[in-house]
């Protein structure tokens, strides 16, 4: 018998921190040591709690996993990410994304991330889900946007990948919705 989708997606955020230096930018992401997707390398992030905006739980998110200080108002929304995960729906996230470069504190190791700092253009993507570097490397690269993830039976590959580019590279009033996507990766 199949799994019947979840209700409602959970909500959730993730912060990428960016230094910029010298000889390149870097990227704030850890290792999970907890939780769902514990042993990847993942950006920081997690549930948005009642009452609280993307924002500022991107904002604490990134506190408590890293020890890394932000305002929410300094967050740049750069994508919307919907993982869609068939064998198991109660799995199924809804995710906003942020970048910020306005940030306080030294990285610090926590019960759910052991934090690094990686050069934007060398993810660890062996330790990475295998949908990260589809829509990463296009954050990375300037682009907004909405994209859909279905993962495959085994929940880690990806069956199917699709993004919607955001209009004037903002983020829209209202999300997209699974059928608004294009069929074909």
């Amino acid at each position: 018998m199949a799994p019947t989708p979840a209700a409602s997606p959970v909500q959730v955020v993730l912060c990428l921190p960016i230094l910029r230096g010298l000889t390149g930018s870097q990227v704030l992401l850890g290792l999970k040591q907890r939780g769902f997707g514990v042993g990847h390398v993942v950006a920081p992030g997690g549930k948005i709690e009642p009452g609280e905006s993307p924002a500022q739980a991107a904002a604490r998110e990134l506190r408590e996993e890293t020890s890394l200080i932000t305002d929410p108002a300094s967050l740049e929304p750069a994508a919307r990410v919907y993982f869609r995960f068939p064998a198991n729906h109660a799995a199924d996230m809804d995710c906003q994304v942020f970048l910020t470069s306005d940030f306080s504190g030294m990285a610090a190791p926590s019960d759910e991330l052991v934090p690094g700092w990686y050069p934007v253009g060398h993810l660890p993507l062996p330790q990475m889900w295998e949908d990260s570097p589809m829509w990463l490397n296009r954050i990375f690269s300037g682009e907004r946007f909405d994209a859909l993830v279905c993962l495959g039976e085994d929940n880690e590959s990806v069956a199917h990948f699709a993004t919607i580019d955001w209009p004037a590279r903002q983020l829209p009033d209202t999300p997209a919705i699974e059928t608004d996507f294009p069929t074909t990766s």
